[in-house]
This record gives structure tokens, sequence and C-alpha cells, in this order.
């Protein structure tokens, strides 16, 4: 898997001159310290740059500005720290000259109970209110801390900065996204059906492909090509092959070599393929452990062209830094209300399972023949905590939509084919009713991760899509 990314903050460390600014001072180190001891970097005036390096005045906030556009392309996110009641102009005016649109978390500090003289007190309390105010105003978004005030070094907000940073990597992440379209929807899967226009509002572009130029480059590609040799390599290590013909592991390694060099050609970052069942029918394998290589190094990828699970898949391993699969809500399990199974055939990453090994495509098989559908990844899905997400465009209403929320994956007894695991979904009868209400998909993204919170405020504040968080958020 790839590492994850060393995150940059831009700070501004806000100061109003008829309150103890000393506070400023101990406050910009503060908020420092407990940025570099999260293993980010942070871009703040320095002392000589601003009174104690923080920003009061508009010249200040013009010099913090120039700072932050010097940095631009690497700041993730700002982290406004109001150590006392701040000047809430002179936040907001760094904020909007430096014309970044990144994230932005406003921390409060709590005065103590013993120090409320006019020496010691800090009124972060309300400058937090000002401060606010201020960003809406300006119109830019914002987040705030779990607590309405936290110390910079409290273990409240050493969570939250974990759960800011995986806001802000989602966004950037998104940015100017590039989705491969390998291949044709299939036919019978209306469900997968998605608007490029409404997806390009947002920035993220579509580069399709027809199967037809995948295929046609693989059979260009001799048997001893070096990047196919490569990827054959790459299959044999990654995932138990016994009893896979070699002929079949050689059409998946031409596969992964197209598709690999076809995405670096364009700039694509992640994909949809089609599967069901061109591939089977008219190449002879399935593309599932192709697929699932690329998904557990956090390349995400789909299968039946949904684009738009891809991209929920890829929401949450930004999040995470951990792979996603994508999975079906398939089987009631057993009468437990809260519990169901979620099942690919599959083309689930290993990351997902405690042992895995490649097998053929028992579904397809019925129709296309064995020796056709080698390469699924065959497993029970662990245990463990997930979260899950789905977003899609709503082409009536020109935006795009979607849910997540959290949830755990479960040792409970199943015995069946393909890529399964029992899922236990909070209050899940009302989050299924939601799904066929609203007129979601059966698809939904899965990550072993407690990070829906991030993905909900991502959606909701930064990318301005309409978003349900299940069970339900406490603001």
């Amino acid at each position: 898997m790839a590492a994850q990314r060393t995150m940059t903050y831009g700070v501004v460390v806000g100061n109003r001159g008829f309150f103890p600014d000393q506070l400023a001072k101990s406050g910009r180190e503060e908020i420092i310290t407990a940025i570099e001891s999260a293993g980010a970097k942070a871009i703040v005036l320095t002392a000589q740059e601003s009174k104690f390096g923080a920003v009061e005045t508009f010249a200040e906030a013009q010099r913090c500005a120039e700072l932050f556009k010097k940095h631009a392309a690497d700041i993730d996110g700002i982290i406004i720290t109001l150590p006392n009641f701040g000047d809430e102009r002179g936040v907001a005016d760094a904020l909007r000259l430096s014309g970044l649109k990144v994230p932005v978390l406003v921390q409060a500090t709590p005065d103590k109970s013993d120090a409320m003289t006019i020496a010691t007190r800090r009124d972060s309390f309300c400058g937090k209110m000002s401060a606010c105010n201020n960003l809406m105003q300006y119109g830019v978004p914002y987040s705030l801390t779990t607590l309405h005030t936290e110390a910079p070094a409290s273990a409240e907000f050493k969570a939250d900065l974990e759960w800011f940073g995986a806001v802000c990597r989602i966004v950037r992440g998104l940015t100017n996204l590039r989705i491969g379209a390998i291949g044709a929807r299939p036919s019978a899967f209306n469900t997968v059906r998605y608007s490029e226009r409404i997806l390009e509002t947002s920035g993220i572009s579509v580069e399709p492909i027809d199967l037809s130029e995948i295929l046609g480059r693989i059979n260009r590609m001799g048997d001893n090509d070096d990047a196919a040799q490569a990827k054959l390599a790459a299959i044999k290590a990654y995932v138990s092959h016994s009893g896979i013909p070699e002929a079949a592991l050689l059409k998946m390694a031409k596969l992964g070599a197209v598709i690999d060099g076809w995405m670096k050609q364009t700039a694509v970052t992640i994909s949809a393929v089609q599967c069901w069942t061109s591939l089977e029918e008219f190449f002879g394998v399935v593309p599932c452990t192709i697929m699932s290589m690329m998904s557990n190094d956090l390349i995400p990828s789909a299968c039946e062209v949904d684009v738009p699970g891809t991209l929920s898949m890829h929401m949450l391993a930004l999040a995470s830094g951990t792979p996603s699969a994508l999975l079906d809500w398939n089987n009631n399990y057993g009468s437990h209300p809260d519990k169901c199974v979620c099942f690919h055939c599959s083309n689930l990453p290993k990351h997902f399972f405690n042992e895995v090994k490649m097998d053929f495509q028992e579904i397809i098989a019925g129709t296309v023949g064995k020796e056709n559908t080698f390469g699924t990844c065959v497993g029970r899905v662990k245990s463990g905590a997930m979260s899950y997400a789905r977003y899609s465009t709503d082409d009536r209403r020109g935006i795009v939509r979607g849910y997540c929320g959290p949830g755990k994956f479960t040792d409970d007894p199943l015995t069946t084919f393909g890529g399964a695991g029992v899922a236990e979904i909070p209050k899940l009868q009302k989050l299924l009713k939601f799904i066929c209400r609203e007129g979601f998909e059966h698809h939904v993204a899965a990550n072993f991760s407690d990070v829906s919170k991030a993905v909900h405020e991502a959606a909701s504040r930064y990318l301005g899509w309409e978003s349900y968080y299940h069970p339900e958020l406490e603001d």
C-alpha cells in the first residue's frame, strides 16, 4: 500500500490587543507543537513577520495571505487557532486574500476557571463565534472541533486533527480527479448509470475507453512483453493461484499491463471496468484479480463501470489510507435486523480477507463456462470496524448526493462463495429504507476504518454535495 501523505497546514493565530497578547505567543507555540506531534507541517508567520507571529491587523493578514500563496501547492488545509478572543476581521481577511480553497478548522483554547483575571482571561469561547460569523459573511466554509473549546495539547484536539486531516485528504484527492471508464456499462445494470456532466461541475472528469481498444492492445502484446511478464510475476506474488491455468494467468497479466499503461498515459487515477460478461465471453478471464491488486494499492477499481462506486471507494481510501472495496448490500442475515451479508464475486482487495485464493467465478461460469472465468479473489471478509459510503449523481436534480456511516464486519458464521462478510450496521432497517426510498444503488463502498464522519464533512461542507449521515450526527 502507498504511504500516507504528510499533511501540511497553514496556521492563522488570532490575536486581539486588548486581551492578554502573551497568550498569542504561547498559543502559536502550542499549535505548532500539536501539529508537528501529529507528523504534519505548519506554515505560520514568524515573530519577525508579525507581532508574536499572529494575525490582528489588515497588514498582518496580507503577510499571512502572501505566505499561504507561496506554499499554496503544499497546504492541505488551514487551522485557525484562537488563544485569546482574536481579531475576527484579520482571520477572515487572511483566508480571503490567500485565495486558497481548502478545508478550514476553527480551534479555540479554553479558559481556566481559576485564571479569569484581566491578565489571564482568554475569551476564546466568545471569540470563536465572532470568527465563525465573519467566515460565514466572507463565504468561507469551515469545520468545527468536537468541543467548542479544546486545548491544542488535549486528546480531543489530537483526535480532531486526525479527523480534519482525513477531510483534507478527501478534498485534495478529488480536486481535478480523473476517473477511467473502461468499457461500456453492462446493459443489464441500469443502476450504475450516472452523469459525467454533473461530476464535471465538481471538477471530476471521466476518461472513457472502449473495451475493444483494450483488447486490441492486448492482441498486439507479445507473451514475453516486459510489462506483461512483470505483471504476471506480481499476480503470482499477490494471491494463491493453485489450479489456475497458466494461459489464464497470462491473459490477466496482459490485461493488467494494458490498463496500467493506459491509466498512466491518460493521467487517470482510479477506474471502473466492464466485466459482465463481455470480458469472459470474448477474452476468457474475469478482471477481478487485476482490480483487486489496484484497489489494494489504493488505486480503487470498481466493476460494472460503476464510476460513482469507485469515486466512493476513493473517498474512503483517501480518508483512511487503507484499501476500499465495492460490495453489494446483498442478503439478510437470518432474522437479525441490524445485520446483513455484503458480497461480491469478487474483486475485493486482499486487505479485506484473512485468507484469499484465486478461483473461477461461479455465477458467470454457468453461462460462459468455467474455463473463461478464472481470476476471482475468493475468501471470507475479516472482522473489524468499517465505514461505508455511496455518492452518486442525481440526474433529475443536477446534484451529487449520497450517504455514509459507521459499522463493523463480524465473525458470524457464513458459508457461501465469492468474497462475503457479515456487516452489522446500527439501525440498519432505517438505512435500508432510506436507500430504497431515495433510489440509491445496491452497490456500496466499504473500508476497514472509522472515517465516515470525515467523508460526510468533506462531501457536505467542502464539495457541496447532499450527504446523509447514518444513523445521525450530534450536530
